[in-house]
């Protein structure tokens, strides 16, 4: 059993996916307190942040403390989640037909090991379909998610090629953690 440190429906389902007992604990750190552009450094702090205020309240001795944070880059900008529907077709504008890199950072920590990953996966999107962004953007299901993309999702047919694990790009790189459970 371990503690998951966020409040992320997609990362509980990757740890149920992967028959990985655990109870979900998010945090409140507030990520508008980071100034920084740069998304490595960003995501980093992020993660840093929420570890450091879950660990503090909870610990690892009763079990593992996992934390993780994404962000998401294209054209050397860091897109956050995106703050409106117009904010998300900004960013999916930019996205479309483009480069988009997902960076996840992951802390691990168990009485015996701490683990700190930073992990990348980069897809080539093919141009989004007008209609289908239209209708992906007044679904909601582009809010409350970094660069307002779900490659399992709205993404996934305009996918052209994928470096990377799918896990990292949909917030834990599960391959990574696995060998540590």
């Amino acid at each position: 059993m371990i503690r998951l440190g966020s409040n992320s429906p997609t990362r509980a389902k990757i740890l149920r996916d992967n028959s990985i007992e655990f109870i979900q604990n998010g945090g409140s750190f507030d990520e508008d307190l980071i100034t920084t552009t740069n998304p490595k450094e960003f995501v980093v702090e992020a993660t840093k942040g929420k570890y450091s205020e879950l660990f503090a309240k909870y610990g690892c001795e009763d079990m593992p403390l996992l934390v993780s944070d994404t962000v998401v880059t294209c054209d050397n900008r860091l897109l956050r989640k995106a703050k409106n529907r117009q904010d998300a077709r900004e960013m999916l504008e930019l996205q479309s037909n483009n480069y988009t890199t997902i960076i996840t950072c992951m802390i691990f920590k168990s009485l015996n090991s701490y683990i700190f990953d930073i992990s990348y996966t980069t897809y080539k999107f093919k141009e989004f379909n007008i209609d289908d962004l239209n209708k992906y953007i007044e679904s909601g299901e582009c809010m409350g998610k970094a660069g307002a993309i779900m490659v399992e999702g709205f993404c996934k047919p305009y996918i052209e090629s994928v470096d990377g694990y799918e896990s990292t790009a949909m917030g834990l790189s599960i391959e990574k953690l696995l060998p540590f459970l």
